[in-house]
């Protein structure tokens, strides 16, 4: 039987893991550290390609190969179907996608290597802290969302990405219009001029982001952007050490038509910006071509916590990049329902008064 491999300091010997603060491998026991690429896996040989506009969608997808995958365990939620990678040494107490209790299933098998990854920039202590602030601003929540303990259940979880290159090709038309205004000493007059409006152009995009994850909500990723791909690094495992990794549950193929529509509205977007002068512009047609070039497969960085209130998931979550934090909270029915009944008491009271002040009177 194979033994796992764990990113050990070559100093005292301790577990290292990946410290976001300082991007490094960082060994809690003599604090020594060490670049993750030396202490992490070979890299591929094959260098990724380069983005190229005129040919189909492309990836070359590639599996971890066994002695990447010797360090890293796979964790199935019995509730959300999750598979959730980690080194075997992770403590895996909950679900990050929906709060659950996770079991240890066995070894990673059969998973397609990224091609890059974003390491966290922020530490758990700094998405705690985001929390905390958030939680504090909110007044009627239940106090299981303020307790000090649930708040540390936050992980940090790479959520996979497809990122698209494309090259885009769009014409479009507009009515548009100029609206003037004068007047003499008898009337007030408005002029109202119509225009059609063409406007064409050429452009190329990169990276476009869709997440691969079926586990994490369109508009909840979408509302943790941007992320910023010049950060983005070669795939190593020692990245992982200390997170959790979801595992690509939505095939590059799927991801495609969500990838045209943002390549589309971008495009659209910028030749509308173009339109300027007119008091009015409507689009009226468009021909937009799209011509896919290379993709890639990534890992993003984001600190994740969700909680079961009362049937309901409530979800935290935050860039582990850039530190843009989002979070949804319950409203506790027993302090509001406290608010309303300390508002009744005092208008009661003012009521009561004023009938006193009347009976005397």
């Amino acid at each position: 039987m194979a033994q796992t491999q764990d990113f050990k300091c070559p100093r005292c010997g301790g577990k290292l893991e990946f410290d976001a603060a300082t991007q490094k491998m960082l060994c809690p026991y003599c604090d020594s550290t060490f670049d993750p690429a030396d202490v992490g896996m070979e890299k591929p040989d094959t260098p990724p390609k380069k983005a190229d506009a005129d040919a189909k969608w492309d990836h070359d997808g590639k599996q971890l190969d066994a002695q990447e995958t010797e360090n890293l365990q796979a964790y199935v939620c019995r509730s959300c179907g999750g598979e959730i990678i980690s080194d075997e040494n992770t403590a895996a107490t909950s679900c990050p996608f929906c709060g659950n209790p996770v079991v240890l299933s066995g070894r990673v098998s059969g998973m397609l290597r990224p091609d890059v990854v974003i390491p966290f920039k922020t530490t758990k202590k700094q998405a705690i802290a985001k929390m905390k602030e958030f939680v504090k601003s909110k007044r009627f929540i239940p106090r299981l969302f303020a307790d000090e303990n649930h708040l540390k259940e936050i992980k940090g979880v790479y959520v996979p990405f497809w990122l698209f290159d494309s090259a885009v090709s769009a014409d479009v038309w507009y009515d548009a219009t100029t609206v003037r205004h004068w007047s003499d000493n008898s009337y007030n007059y408005t002029e109202t001029s119509y225009y059609d409006v063409f406007r064409t152009g050429s452009m190329r995009f990169a990276q476009i982001p869709v997440d691969g994850s079926k586990k994490m909500p369109d508009d909840l990723m979408d509302s943790l952007e941007p992320f910023f791909l010049d950060d983005a690094v070669d795939f190593n495992t020692a990245y992982l050490s200390g997170f959790f990794a979801d595992k690509y549950d939505v095939p590059m193929e799927e991801s495609m038509p969500r990838a045209n529509e943002r390549t589309k509205n971008s495009a659209k977007e910028a030749l509308r910006k173009s339109v300027t002068g007119y008091a009015t512009v409507i689009p009226k047609r468009e021909e937009i071509e799209i011509r896919p070039g290379k993709a890639q497969y990534a890992l993003l960085p984001v600190w994740l916590l969700n909680t079961q209130y009362r049937g309901e998931t409530y979800t935290f979550a935050m860039n582990g990049q850039t530190g843009r934090f989002i979070g949804n909270l319950p409203v506790s029915g027993g302090r509001l329902a406290g608010l309303f009944a300390g508002v009744a008491a005092a208008v009661s009271a003012v009521t009561f008064a004023a009938g006193l002040l009347i009976g005397l009177f």
